[in-house]
């Protein structure tokens, strides 16, 4: 099992209750901003910390999808939602069980990865954006939302001295345990070390007000949104960011049919027995069950 905390929603009701009525103008400027960063069509897609799939529809333009997240039961209604392929067969979708620590795939492999509401569950942050550019493809993509910490609300909340932390110190802060907010420039940091190139900023949720939201149509408010969201090239004030970036394009690509890697030992040579996934260099094998890929821990 991982050493490190790994936030599970295990059983929890993210699709009906989170998801409800009340967050559609979260929802829908989520959605405007993933529109505006992601390439229409590739080869080859994952999204990290997918949960039920509610974004699933909007990577219609790419040959194979890979839904990966460490909740069974979450996975299971995304597999109820979408099956595994889309209309006339495109896309087809992969269930991955897995953390965000050990990416269960070969290095240099997808054409774009997708990262929405999950890296503020990372204690190490750090090394989950390492591991992300390690699965990228050679001019890869790298669509990433965050919290942010230097919001406007969290600004008045501590010029007001009713919030200890400061939004204007670069570390990020545990709010509540396993939920983090990142200062921009600590993100921007953190992404250049790991060798990405940042295209495009984009702030997103500006209207994130339960006044406005219960006073304000949604379809207007979300419109509003999408219109403030490019000046996120500008400043970082909203309380969630989305950041597009990418690889290098001289960095090495996945072997032709390379998909899994070993948790275990590292191996790209995985035998597929129906039921698992054996890695024929350390014998670790990994469940096949329902539709989904069970990558969470090992079996011998």
């Amino acid at each position: 099992m991982p050493s490190l905390p790994i936030c599970d929603y295990e059983g929890s009701r993210y699709q009906t209750e989170f998801w409800g009525p009340e967050r559609a103008y979260e929802d829908g400027a989520e959605r405007a901003a993933l529109r505006a960063l992601l390439p229409p069509a590739g080869r080859l897609l994952i999204e990290i910390g997918a949960g039920f799939g509610r974004l699933a529809n909007l990577y219609s333009g790419y040959e194979r999808v890979v839904l990966l997240d460490y909740a069974r039961s979450q996975l299971l209604q995304a597999r109820e939602r979408l099956g595994d392929a889309g209309p006339a067969g495109r896309p087809r979708y992969l269930y991955v069980l897995g953390d965000f620590y050990r990416l269960p795939f070969a290095p240099g492999l997808f054409d774009t990865v997708v990262m929405v509401r999950t890296l503020h569950h990372a204690a190490d942050a750090p090394a989950v954006l390492r591991n992300v550019a390690n699965i990228l493809a050679p001019a890869g993509t790298f669509v990433l939302e965050f919290a942010n910490k230097r919001h406007l609300k969290a600004i008045f909340r501590y010029l007001l001295r009713r919030q200890p932390w400061s939004p204007f110190d670069l570390q990020p802060v545990e709010f509540v345990p396993l939920n983090y907010d990142f200062h921009p420039a600590w993100v921007r940091r953190h992404l250049k070390e790991c060798g990405l190139r940042i295209a495009q900023i984009r702030t997103v949720s500006h209207f994130r007000v339960g006044f406005l939201k219960r006073t304000v149509p949604t379809g207007w408010l979300i419109s509003l949104d999408r219109l403030l969201q490019p000046t996120g090239a500008l400043w970082q004030l909203s309380p969630s960011v989305f950041v597009r970036a990418a690889a290098p394009e001289d960095r090495p690509a996945a072997p032709p049919g390379g998909l899994f890697r070993c948790i275990a030992c590292g191996s790209l040579l995985l035998a597929d027995e129906g039921d698992r996934l054996l890695c024929t260099d350390c014998d670790t094998a990994f469940p096949f069950q329902d539709g989904l890929y069970d990558f969470r821990g090992e079996e011998r």
